[in-house]
């Protein structure tokens, strides 16, 4: 492994990487301790330790390049190791700036409630897990990061204690170890003799059979997978939306599915490499099960009448967009599927903070409890129905320029399963229209005039309401001024970062 250097000719060693995982670990595991914190002293203490983190990230972003020293060496081949990429350099990126206002979002979300210590040392300690997964250099790093991810994240999904909560956390954890399971066997195929450092475009095409590699790779996308809620092991997802939105927010847009989506992209195209999987039965199965995950969870999502659970199989159809554009094996793809990632993370966290903004203040869930509500929080809806638009793929929001580079990569490509994939990517646009505008126009056109919310609803209290504006000024930003984003993320598709 090479050693990191700094563009300003600082050398760096693989340790400096480690400060912004250990720190969120370190602040949640104390936490633990200090039982007795008063609301405001425990607030303002997990604020400095998240903005600290990302302060961290945001300072190292472009001064660490390329692998680094084994931190700690199980065997040979199998070593704990971190680096900063483009792919990195994005998704630690998204992180970074995503956590501290989710967490302002929560302070006020889950004021009152019971067991909050436990709450957000959990949820601080994700934190730093996220990023070990975003720095991971090889495939045993990610995987053991990847689990670990799964351990932290159960007491937030049944946080609540109820039957509900916990058996949301008890199918996650079951469908979670099983794609784990399934993820290990690639894992260690594509481990051994040594092999399993992160390059672009991969480095296993010649080690062994290619049929024996692609079978394993599918073991690997549909383990590493099971995050993304790629169609069949999906059922998880929606039932996690009991969780308390904060959780929501953060499980749908970045922590959990972002890095099923992001594990899938480097074990395609850092580890198996496209030569391997190019024309193969694994493209073309993962391909075509990518497109059926995207209309199908479209109509799921149609079906739904719980607002966070149709939020929740859009954010499944949203996810098997980046996939494809991953899977299409083309650097057009694989642009449009980062861009994917990172505007789909954008636009998810808005409409999660203002699905949370409703229940929090009205106390209700479903769709026909929304009748009228946008006329008292007039703020917070409006910001949605941005987010809707976007997540729709309309012109000047950010929805569309990934979204539509997504389109003419899969027209691009010509073959039979990228042509279905832009059909099932057009229609499942379609129906997204369908599912995210109707929760505007029942906010703001109620039913037969008639609003179900009392007279005493109003917007939430700021710490909800500042994330949401920010999360939707970035939305309309990158819709209207994408440039420099999009030639950074070509950049990290074609290698050069």
């Amino acid at each position: 492994m090479r050693n990191f250097a700094g563009n300003a000719g600082t050398i760096w060693g693989p340790e400096t990487l480690c400060i912004p995982v250990l720190l969120p670990l370190l602040g949640g595991g104390i936490l633990l301790l200090l039982p007795d914190l008063t609301e405001r002293k425990r607030n303002i203490y997990l604020e400095v330790f998240a903005c600290a983190t990302s302060i961290t990230v945001f300072t190292m972003l472009d001064m660490i390049r390329g692998h680094g020293e084994a931190l700690y060496s199980f065997t040979r081949g199998f070593s704990i190791a971190f680096l900063m990429d483009g792919p990195a350099m994005l998704f630690a990126g998204m992180i970074a700036f995503m956590w501290p206002l989710a967490l302002l979002y929560s302070f006020e979300y889950m004021k009152n409630t019971s067991r909050q210590n436990l709450f957000y040392a959990f949820y601080l300690m994700t934190y730093g897990v996220t990023l070990g997964v975003a720095f991971a250099a090889n495939l045993v790093t990610m995987y053991v990061f990847f689990e670990m991810l799964t351990l932290v994240t159960i007491p937030l999904v049944s946080h609540w204690g109820d039957p509900d909560s916990i058996y949301a956390g008890r199918l996650y954890i079951g469908y979670c170890v099983f794609g784990a399971s399934m993820a290990f066997i690639a894992v260690v195929m594509g481990t051994l003799d040594g092999i399993g450092d992160f390059l672009y475009r991969g480095n296993l095409a010649g080690e062994y059979s290619f049929n024996l590699m692609r079978i394993v790779y599918l073991f690997g996308f549909f383990g590493f997978g099971a995050k993304a809620a790629v169609f069949p092991f999906f059922e998880w997802l929606p039932k996690a939306s009991v969780a308390p939105t904060p959780v929501t927010a953060l499980l749908h847009a970045v922590a959990v599915v972002n890095t099923g989506a992001f594990a899938v992209m480097r074990l395609t195209w850092y580890a198996f490499g496209p030569a391997l999987l190019s024309g193969g039965f694994a493209q073309k199965i993962a391909l075509l099960t990518a497109s059926f995950s995207m209309v199908f969870a479209a109509v799921m999502a149609l079906r739904q009448r719980h607002l966070k659970r149709r939020l929740a199989y859009s954010t499944m159809s949203n996810l098997s967009y980046i996939l494809f554009g991953v899977m299409l094996l083309t650097p057009e793809g694989l642009w449009g599927g980062l861009a994917h990632m990172l505007f789909h993370g954008i636009i998810k966290m808005s409409l999660f903070l203002c699905a949370g903004a409703f229940m929090h203040v009205t106390g209700n869930e479903y769709l026909y409890e929304l009748d009228g509500v946008g006329r008292h929080m007039p703020f917070t809806f409006t910001a949605y129905t941005l987010g809707a638009l976007s997540l729709t793929g309309v012109p000047l929001f950010c929805g569309f320029v990934s979204k539509w580079r997504l389109l003419t990569a899969g027209i691009a490509s010509g073959t039979p399963e990228a042509l279905a994939g832009s059909a099932a990517l057009i229609l499942s646009a379609f129906l997204c229209a369908l599912y995210s505008m109707t929760v505007s126009v029942r906010a703001f056109y109620p039913y037969m005039g008639r609003e179900r919310c009392g007279p005493n609803v109003h917007e939430a209290n700021w710490r909800i309401l500042v994330p949401i504006g920010i999360f939707t000024i970035l939305n309309l930003f990158f819709g209207l001024y994408s440039g420099p984003v999009m030639s950074f993320l070509e950049s990290v598709a074609r290698g050069t970062i």
